[in-house]
């Protein structure tokens, strides 16, 4: 609440009872010519059956797409050094390494000591009294030779790299901890937590740098770091942490400037927390970017302030840290995964995401220029609260390799087709034996599995609602409980279990009634969703790697009424993936859809992961098929609940003139798909929707909802589906079916789907010319990022 905002009891004691005087006139607004337009209000439509409480807010959707990111670790080393989280103090410059802890110092060269130290000293040892490392940076002109560290009661001490020798420097002194240490060109800058700062160049007649003058900015600063020549500072506005971070920029190389004050925009103050970690980017110079606490990153123009020019939300927690890397930004939260966006794309998009420290945050990450020379690789450094540092190949290679190699995979490929068909039903609590008294729901089943000729290699029934979800007393006892095994005191009512069982029994005794045999590979339920897939017995034996698994989406992801089953088998050396879902329901519920696809798509552990990911050709990005997109081709279907933003009368109109057509501009998946570049379905296909709406009807009727409510009629029932190469699926039929017994129409859709076998002597051949290229493309970007770094006066 506002400070001086009225309280709700206050505003009912002032109210006035009607009749009890002249009402003050209603509020008014005075837009002037040019002036902005309000936002239009959002109209209420009488058809929201299910808009009953207000929209969950969940911002997953709205974070940067990471549905094609690459799981791949760009592991260059993993040395097994101890770095305490809080305590040490780390530099890197090619295989070289040195870590300070309180007063030990601890050097290693993995060109020839592995992980033993070549060498350790102790400060104490060197007859500097107390002297607590607390800052480490490479001395400017030393070529990574020599280190200058500060220490927590203010002193400098000279470190050399090859022996070891530690000396201290009379340059001048701190009045308290030195905090920071930076490096930039031939000068060298030192702070501390009294706000001092040491501004040091070269001396004649010196062979390193003397002291040139002092610079004062505040004391105690959260996050100081020197970008691009300037030196940037931020604290809390307040002790609460609730205010926008106050954050002061300094020119500490030019004795007379003053410090400029900066702020993000007005409109994001509440939202963007503590400034953690600062950055610039080789690919858009001219601007700077800081990570905040609450999962923001702050975009600021260097030319004009410097001034913020944007906010980006990226994570639903803290970016603990930030480094830009050639073309992409690199950045660490709190669940040790480290993110690489592309942030030339609108909105951003996230390119890679990879564990890097056992699901503990990372602290840190930094380049190391000197590798570049040293070991003609750009090399990243992370440091996490596992305690452990990780080197990364900061330009992708392995990314590159890969997908160099997909674009030569019919060189060392087999390849074969094989048909799928998806059905989908939401069923409303309907029992099978209901299919009576028309044609159309006698045949349903049996038409849907001839729809296909040849008959299909695999079948997937997918259905919604097979309990009433609107019974409180049915949902209490599923809601809980359902997906899981149930033990006999967790079991779940006869009544409910029956109702899968019964749908299970007669599609299997439909199968068996088709002229080829089928084996049942997956069932599995969750509160009201059904699937049950089969397979062909000529192809039950080529199948690995089956799985199903459940997704809860509903109350925020910790009930079942909402969610989705979803299942995988590998075929060869395709990786396939089936989802069978329920969205949220409502017509104005369009972000929470997003959200539910946004939560599935990006789940992080459904299924085991495979322990063959290193030799599989079956998985993509670097997965381990834990994760739906770690999939080759994925069929999602199910009651999506994406309505049509269309008056009801405007839309029946239509389909009764047949204009479908016109219907299509106004339905709510479609419209995602086409103009919101972050909606995670972007990139799925679906066929032309030549059937009219599947959704609402009077049971037992051809009549669109008659109830008091009025739906507005809708393709709520949906198949899509997504591969990586568009042209290994292609769609043989979507359809739809009348059997009336349900408010809902039954789908259809049959796809030739090409998978492939991998030859292990012919794709061992490319990988080998792949390999040649990339040395060749390597060179260029080294060459490109040495650019960047000397001018960013950093080597």
């Amino acid at each position: 609440m506002n400070i001086g905002a009225p309280s709700p009891t206050d505003i009912i004691s002032d109210r006035k009872p009607l009749g009890s005087g002249k009402l003050p006139p209603p509020p008014t607004r005075t837009i002037a010519p040019g002036d902005k337009l309000p936002p239009a209000r959002r109209a209420h439509s009488p058809s929201s059956d299910e808009d009953s409480g207000p929209e969950e807010c969940d911002h997953l959707h709205m974070l940067p797409d990471a549905s094609r990111a690459s799981r791949r670790p760009p592991t260059v080393r993993t040395p097994k050094i101890h770095v305490p989280a809080y305590a040490a103090h780390v530099l890197v410059a090619g295989p070289r390494v040195l870590v300070a802890t309180h007063h030990h110092l601890r050097c290693f060269d993995f060109a020839q000591f592995a992980d033993v130290p070549m060498w350790v000293r102790d400060t104490k040892d060197m007859g500097v009294r107390d002297a607590k490392v607390t800052a480490l940076e490479f001395r400017a002109g030393s070529r990574a030779g020599v280190v200058w560290a500060g220490t927590k009661d203010g002193r400098l001490l000279e470190v050399d790299m090859d022996s070891g020798e530690v000396t201290p420097l009379k340059l001048g002194s701190h009045a308290g901890m030195v905090t920071h240490i930076f490096r930039h060109g031939n000068a060298m800058v030192t702070v501390d937590d009294s706000g001092k700062v040491l501004v040091f160049k070269p001396t004649a007649g010196s062979d390193g740098p003397g002291l040139k003058h002092v610079y004062r900015i505040a004391d105690k600063q959260e996050f100081v770091k020197l970008i691009g020549g300037l030196l940037w500072t931020s604290v809390r506005s307040d002790t609460s942490g609730s205010g926008p971070p106050i954050i002061r920029i300094y020119d500490v190389f030019n004795e007379g400037s003053t410090a400029r004050t900066a702020s993000v925009p007005p409109s994001t103050t509440h939202h963007v927390g503590a400034v953690t970690s600062g950055t610039l980017l080789q690919s858009r110079r001219g601007y700077a970017y800081l990570g905040h606490e609450g999962g923001f990153i702050s975009i600021w123009n260097l030319s004009s302030g410097p001034e913020c020019t944007d906010v980006v939300k990226v994570s639903s927690s803290d970016v603990l840290s930030l480094e830009g890397v050639g073309s992409r930004l690199w950045a660490g939260g709190r669940t040790g995964v480290i993110c690489a966006y592309d942030v030339m794309s609108r909105p951003w998009v996230v390119t890679n995401a990879w564990h890097a420290h056992a699901g503990l945050p990372v602290m840190r990450i930094f380049v190391d220029p000197w590798s570049i020379e040293r070991e003609e690789k750009l090399n990243v450094v992370s440091v996490g609260r596992d305690e452990q540092m990780r080197v990364w190949d900061g330009l992708l290679g392995v990314d590159w390799i890969g997908n160099e190699l997909l674009k030569r995979e019919r060189a060392f490929s087999s390849f074969r087709t094989i048909n799928v068909l998806v059905v989908s039903w939401n069923v409303d609590a309907t029992k099978p034996d209901a299919l009576t008294d028309d044609l159309a729901n006698l045949t349903f089943l049996n038409d849907a599995l001839k729809s296909v000729s040849p008959a299909p290699d695999i079948i997937s029934f997918g259905f919604q609602e097979l309990i009433d979800l609107e019974s409180r007393k049915m949902a209490a006892k599923t809601v809980l409980l359902g997906g899981k095994k149930k033990g006999e005191e967790g079991k779940i009512s006869e009544k409910v279990t029956s109702s899968y069982k019964r749908w299970h029994d007669r599609l299997v005794r439909e199968v068996a009634a088709l002229s080829e045999k089928y084996t049942v590979i997956h069932t599995e339920s969750l509160v009201g969703l059904f699937t049950c897939m089969f397979v062909k017995n000529s192809e039950k034996d080529s199948l690995k790697d089956v799985a199903i698994s459940t997704i809860k989406r509903g109350m925020g992801g910790r009930y079942g009424n909402k969610g989705g089953i979803v299942a995988r088998f590998v075929i060869g050396d395709s990786s396939i993936c089936f989802i069978n879902c329920h969205l949220a329901a409502g017509q104005h519920h369009v972000r929470q859809r997003n959200a539910d696809v946004t939560a599935m798509l990006e789940e992080k552990s459904v299924f085991p992961p495979s322990h063959a990911v290193e030799e599989s050709h079956a998985y993509v990005g670097g997965g381990d098929g834990s994760m739906v997109l770690d999939h080759e081709i994925v069929f999602l279907n199910g009651d999506l609940n994406y309505r049509i933003d269309q008056r009801r009368d405007a839309v029946i109109s239509a389909i009764q003139s047949g204009d479908l057509e016109s219907l299509h501009t106004h339905d709510q998946l479609l419209k995602e798909m086409k103009h919101n570049r972050g909606f995670r379905l972007r990139f799925f296909h679906e066929g032309p929707l030549t059937f009219i709406p599947t959704y609402k009807y009077d049971r037992r009727s051809s009549q669109f909802d008659t109830s008091e409510k009025k739906r507005v009629p809708a393709w709520c029932d949906r198949v899509l589906w997504r591969s990586r190469d568009p042209e290994r699926v292609k769609q043989l039929h979507y359809k739809r079916y009348e059997a009336n017994v349900s408010d809902h129409r039954p789908v259809s859709a049959a796809f030739e789907m090409t998978v492939k076998s991998v030859r292990g002597d012919a794709v061992a051949r490319e990988r080998g010319v792949v390999r040649e290229l990339w040395f060749g493309t390597q060179v260029e970007l080294l060459a490109r990022a040495r650019e960047f770094y000397v001018e960013q006066a950093l080597i």
